[in-house]
């Protein structure tokens, strides 16, 4: 089965999402749509072997306005799951 990354909602720039089948040491990125840039900071790191889980990803100060999606890498760096898009204002 695919792994599954959800965005939620982003209130008070924290990120809530939920995941589906992401294996452990995984790593959940911030990526802005319009150039495909993986921004360095925040990164989530999985570290519970749960089948659901849930994140909440508080944004630094350094992010701008615009279009962006959550992206899972697995341990190898590789993608693994990929969010729908949503805005930072």
């Amino acid at each position: 089965m695919k792994p599954i990354i959800s965005f939620v909602e982003l209130e008070n720039r924290v990120i809530s999402a939920t995941y589906r089948r992401l294996m452990v040491r995984a790593k959940v990125v911030l990526v802005e749509k319009a150039s495909g840039r993986q921004l360095p900071e925040p990164v989530t790191t999985i570290a519970s072997p749960v089948p659901v889980g849930a994140l909440r990803i508080r944004l630094p100060d350094t992010i701008k306005p615009g279009t962006y999606f959550l992206k899972a890498l697995n341990g190898r760096g590789e993608d693994a799951a990929q969010s729908a898009d949503f805005e930072i204002g």
